[in-house]
């Protein structure tokens, strides 16, 4: 009898995995799947954030803490494995330094997509790879500059998160499904401190839909002739959860249920001027956690009982009353993965599934 199957072993899509660095070139291994989606940021030193994708390729690399373009390197992520990646080490240091340790977020898509984007203006090519199963795309396509230009996400449902970033450099321009009552009118940029801020030129007012998303005529999201590249996630019971809350700026925190053990956690106070934050079960295994590391600067980990966070067997539960995490009356958004199911695909839940499972082998 197995113990799991797809989305209930969530570590087949999604895995943090950590490393020391050697300074030169190095295998890391032990993921549960091929990665498509690699980020890596030393621990240890105030390096940037490094953005690698199979769409894109090896090689090239994205910063989440800067608007600055694409760049193409000899260094960083140099292959895709099967069961992780190979690292090198150059002049920047920020890979594989010697004496470094550092942190990568791996995700799967997996299968091949390419077509023509519809909607408003002129046609552009696109191409992607998607994980339906895991509701995760990886979607590069040409802007056309025409508000109403509508881009394949190729999820079969609709999108909660959308990460948008022009590879000739300009900001992350994130939507979230929670982020307002009408959240299409509304943005965030992943690299910034900003609060939400209502615009339509990123997303043209419109919603997602199960097949594609929409822009507006704003360069960040829809540059004519430009290559974008988007991170596109749609909600899977039990594995992924892209939700919201209200904090209550007190140290005993809000609970934040998601049906799930969370192995990764993404937030951001959508109503100030804060930083997110980066919490996850490699770096701190056991509660609480407090860990913490922000997409929108490189500063090294910090590591505080100011930022104490539990991860539970059903969501997590904020134990400060720092605005970060818990702004009282403020909405913050954000983005976890599972380690395990509260409850799996079969109804039962995890804990006795696995204690029938050990029983009968």
């Amino acid at each position: 009898m197995s113990y799991t199957n797809g989305l209930d072993k969530p570590s087949n899509y999604f895995t943090t995995k950590l490393y020391s660095g050697n300074g030169g070139t190095q295998s890391i291994t032990g993921l549960d799947f091929q990665p498509d989606w690699s980020w890596l940021k030393c621990r240890s030193t105030a390096y940037h954030h490094r953005l690698f994708d199979v769409v894109r390729g090896a090689g090239k690399n994205l910063r989440s803490d800067t608007s600055n373009a694409e760049q193409t390197v000899d260094e960083g992520i140099t292959a895709f494995n099967s069961d992780g990646f190979s690292v090198k080490q150059g002049s920047t240091l920020e890979y594989n330094a010697s004496g470094q340790t550092y942190v990568s977020w791996n995700w799967k898509a997996g299968t091949s997509v390419s077509g023509n984007t519809t909607g408003s203006g002129t046609a552009k090519s696109y191409s992607g790879s998607v994980n339906t199963d895991s509701g995760f795309s990886i979607i590069k396509y040409t802007g056309n500059g025409t508000s109403g230009h509508t881009i394949p996400h190729n999820l079969t449902q609709k999108p909660a998160m959308i990460i948008v970033k022009k590879l000739t450099g300009d900001n992350w321009t994130v939507y979230h499904h929670k982020i307002a009552s009408d959240p299409a009118t509304d943005y965030i940029f992943l690299n910034s401190t900003a609060p939400a801020t209502d615009y339509a030129g990123y997303w043209n007012d419109t919603e997602p839909t199960s097949s594609v998303f929409t822009v507006g005529n704003d360069g960040g999201s829809n540059a004519n002739d430009v290559s974008l590249i988007a991170y596109c996630f749609a909600e899977k019971k039990g594995y992924s959860k892209f939700g919201s809350y209200t904090g209550n700026g007190n140290a005993d925190g809000t609970f934040v249920y998601t049906g799930f053990k969370p192995a990764f956690v993404l937030l951001k106070n959508a109503n100030g001027t804060y930083n997110w934050n980066i919490q996850d079960n490699k770096r701190d295994p056991y509660n609480p956690v407090q860990g913490h590391l922000a997409p929108n600067n490189s500063a090294a980990e910090a590591d505080s009982s100011s930022y104490y966070v539990d991860f539970l067997s059903n969501g997590f539960k904020i134990r400060n009353n720092l605005a970060v995490w818990n702004g009282s009356g403020n909405t913050l958004i954000y983005m976890a993965f599972a380690e395990h199911p509260f409850v799996t695909s079969t109804g039962v839940p995890a804990t006795a599934r696995w204690l029938c499972s050990y029983l009968l082998t």
